[in-house]
């Protein structure tokens, strides 16, 4: 390598062209998400129209910008006479209420488990390692329909789904995490000095293990989204005629052509959220990864 060459390479503006993905904030997906959390938040201000009402008198308007349209409904309304924008922001509610608390109980049991299956190594791991593996052994989507119609259609049923789904993956990351923790040397000085393992775990494992948590629950609230949506269409989530993004896509299954936007909108709206939950977490992950800090 030349001198010029490292000599480049050492510029600052080197370093920050190497690692444009460190320096760079991703601005846009964190603003769409605030917007779609604001959306949840303040639904009842956004909009007048009740999300479940049937006006069978307004059916099927088309968006503001078409022929026939009207601003008082922007986005159309559907086959049933319902706003679909006020559908929209109160399915943004259910979205992310469902994500938040599935999280909570996945990441609250998966981080037990993973820590606890780390930390004491042996059967104990083994047991809890099998465990992990038969859940992730089968397909999610399966796991949650079968379950979904078994102990039917409900919020609090999809939440506990989702939950029991997600938390093994959880486990897994934090497992593998800690396992390297504890082979670190301070460790096992502190083991050999008998510090309690609680204060081991309290002091030197969680503070280490939280940035991965981070990364590993926020690339899961896609999954959870896009698991809602999927059983809501199928009529085993969130019971009709709840607004829900999956519930809406079911609802305008059939009305492809002639009233597009009804399942059009919701289908956008799941995408633009589960890509800017993957892209902040892969954000997120980078950050928190001392490789590419160092620019390896």
């Amino acid at each position: 390598m030349s001198v010029a060459t490292i000599g480049a390479a050492q510029l600052p503006g080197a370093r920050i062209l190497r690692r444009p993905r460190l320096r760079l904030m991703p601005t846009l997906p964190l603003i769409v998400l605030a917007l779609i959390v604001l959306a949840a938040v303040f639904a009842p201000l956004l909009t007048s129209y009740d999300p479940v009402r049937n006006d069978i008198a307004n059916s099927l308007y088309p968006p503001f910008w078409m022929e026939g349209g009207s601003t008082e409904h922007l986005l159309g309304t559907d086959n049933f006479g319902r706003d679909v924008f006020t559908r929209l922001v109160y399915g943004a509610r259910v979205s992310v209420l469902l994500a938040v608390i599935s999280m909570v109980i996945a990441v609250v049991v998966g981080a037990t488990v993973g820590v606890v299956a780390g930390l004491r190594g042996g059967s104990v791991d083994a047991l809890l390692m099998r465990l992990v593996d038969m859940i992730l052994a089968i397909p999610s989507f399966l796991v949650a329909l079968v379950f979904a119609v078994a102990v039917g259609p409900s919020f609090r049923n999809l939440v506990l789904i989702l939950g029991f789904l997600i938390w093994p993956r959880i486990a897994r990351v934090v497992r593998g995490e800690t396992l390297l923790l504890k082979g670190q040397d301070y460790i096992k000085y502190a083991r050999s000095c008998r510090v309690p393992t609680w204060l081991i775990l309290l002091r030197h494992v969680l503070p280490n293990v939280l940035p991965v948590l981070l990364v590993a629950t926020t690339l899961e609230v896609g999954e959870v989204i896009l698991l809602e949506a999927g059983l809501s269409f199928l009529g085993a989530g969130v019971p009709a005629p709840q607004a829900s993004w999956g519930v809406m896509i079911a609802d305008g299954r059939a009305l492809v052509a002639t009233g597009w936007w009804i399942a059009l909108f919701p289908g956008l709206a799941i995408t633009v959220t589960v890509l800017s939950t993957n892209m902040v977490g892969d954000w997120i992950r980078d950050r928190t990864d001392p490789k590419s800090r160092d620019g390896r």
